[in-house]
């Protein structure tokens, strides 16, 4: 798999592990492999609020930076699909798959990364 790249999300405090996401550039988009929350995240007893959306904004950002309009595309997992139509303005285009458009993209973009501007 050399031709995917793993980032992570941490805390600045403490370098502790918040989410993880792998990911391949492709010609027109970025490909969205794999994205993971850490247990600490998961539930009403969750850490953090808001990790999934803060590492797929940064998958827009690079898709924006490799001057793909922030177009990033992955397969979601069959329950998150409306989750990801509704909180993440992604488009969902048939059996698991889904897009996040520049549009949706670049809000993503201002809502995790306010101090960036594209």
């Amino acid at each position: 798999m050399d031709d995917r790249t793993v980032y992570k999300l941490i805390t600045v405090t403490n370098n502790e592990l918040q989410g993880l996401i792998s990911i391949t550039d492709k010609i027109d988009h970025i490909y969205l492999h794999l994205i993971e929350s850490s247990p600490l995240n998961f539930g009403i007893k969750k850490r953090y609020e808001g990790v999934g959306g803060n590492l797929i904004a940064y998958c827009c950002k690079l898709s924006f930076d490799n001057g793909n309009d922030g177009i990033i595309g992955f397969k979601s997992k069959t329950n998150l699909v409306n989750h990801y139509v509704e909180r993440l303005g992604a488009t969902h285009i048939g059996d698991q798959n889904m897009i996040i458009y520049p549009e949706s993209a670049f809000f993503l973009i201002n809502k995790y990364y306010s101090t960036i501007n594209i």
